[in-house]
């Protein structure tokens, strides 16, 4: 899809019909900024719109893979104030995140759930194509573990962001979206 700003109006229709929804967010950056040259909607605010208008379940959101500058001393207070669960990269580093979708899969339990993607979220190794890449982040097989860790959840939608093919041109980013995507509707309810 487009920019991350995509997510805020498909979740005020994932709401409109399910309520709040849970939510599985693998980014470089949490999204929840307040403004940005002036603007309420723009690519790093759409989770705190999501929030305010109560869109999301605050204690089943999860954001995987965060990390990256920010212009606040605790970049993640706003997230946690919420009562997000936040997994920095560093968290991630050279290991599988089957034990943490495990968990994952738990606080979720029965209700909707939407999985929002942010490509940056994988290492700019893997996938430079992308307007805010970020060093040290997830690896491709990380990014399996997360969306297959996601089987069996009541998941009522998702996307997958940020891709900028012109920024790549080995096209390796645009070919890992598509293998992303395919993978999201692999773990949809009902698929075999």
């Amino acid at each position: 899809g487009g920019d991350h700003t995509i997510t805020y109006p498909i979740l005020q229709a994932v709401a409109e019909k399910h309520g709040p929804v849970g939510l599985v967010h693998v980014d470089a950056h949490t999204d929840t900024g307040d403004r940005a040259l002036g603007e309420k909607i723009y690519h790093g605010t759409p989770f705190r719109r999501c929030v305010e208008e109560e869109l999301l379940d605050c204690g089943r959101v999860v954001q995987i893979g965060i990390r990256g500058s920010s212009y606040d001393p605790d970049p993640y207070e706003y997230c946690r104030d919420q009562g997000f669960r936040v997994v920095p990269a560093e968290e991630c580093w050279m290991k599988s995140l089957v034990p943490l979708m495990g968990e994952v899969r738990k606080q979720m339990g029965d209700k909707p759930v939407y999985i929002s993607f942010d490509i940056d979220g994988l290492d700019p190794a893997y996938a430079p194509g992308t307007g805010t890449p970020e060093i040290a982040g997830l690896t491709p097989a990380q990014a399996l573990e997360i969306i297959r860790g996601c089987k069996g959840l009541n998941i009522v939608g998702c996307d997958l962001v940020e891709v900028a093919p012109m920024y790549d041109v080995s096209g390796n980013t645009a070919l890992l979206g598509a293998n992303l995507l395919f993978e999201m509707l692999c773990v949809l309810p009902g698929v075999k």
